[in-house]
């Protein structure tokens, strides 16, 4: 399950919420996306929902409340989000702040079906199989000290294939899940924003 712990602000837009989520999931943000709440669409313009610049605040949603983010709407990640508490701000404390997750899946891998059928490619046969090609010709150049073996149009071709289809594996698996990662992230946007500010061109 892919998932995040997030403390945000109640004085948070929807708007910036959208961003949060972005961060929080190691994406970019380059789809359009709408929120789901109470029979009313909120989000990207182009699809002609309510403005998202609306706080979290006047919502007044209450401990336990669900409503949906949908991103990316061809091949949407549809994320249940849920108020789990209305808590008080803690001094010295940034917000916001992502306090747990799990896996990072690729923004553009096809969506939630897209990243389970790389999770079972990387598990399968096919992906058995290029190992040992690698392995074979690796013994083969390494342990047998043989790297004219490489020099073999049909050795390399099938080394190059393996390696190829094994990187395109890693890639749909995403990456493992970081917490500090994630909070360092805002850190670093406003980090940039301040020097930009600080040394306009």
């Amino acid at each position: 399950m892919v998932w995040r712990r997030l403390l945000v602000r109640s004085a948070c837009t929807l708007h910036e919420l959208h961003g949060i989520l972005q961060v929080a999931m190691g994406w970019e943000g380059i789809h359009l996306y709408q929120f789901c709440l109470r029979a009313r669409r909120i989000g990207s313009w182009e699809l002609s929902a309510s403005s998202p610049d609306v706080t979290l605040a006047s919502l007044q949603l209450r401990r336990g409340a669900r409503f949906t983010s949908e991103y990316d709407l061809n091949i949407p990640w549809r994320h249940e989000l849920r108020v789990e508490d209305h808590l008080t701000v803690e001094p010295g404390k940034v917000y916001p702040r992502c306090i747990g997750g799990s896996a990072c899946p690729p923004e553009d891998c096809g969506g939630p079906e897209g990243y389970m059928a790389g999770l079972d490619e990387a598990v399968s046969l096919s992906a058995l199989e290029d190992l040992d090609t690698m392995a074979e010709v690796l013994r083969e150049v390494v342990l047998e000290r043989r790297p004219e073996a490489l020099d073999d149009d049909e050795t390399r071709w099938r080394l190059e294939g393996a390696v190829a289809c094994s990187r395109a594996r890693e890639r749909v698996q995403g990456r493992p899940f970081s917490r500090r990662l994630v909070n360092a992230r805002p850190r670093e946007a406003n980090d940039s924003l301040s020097r930009r500010m600080q040394n306009p061109t």
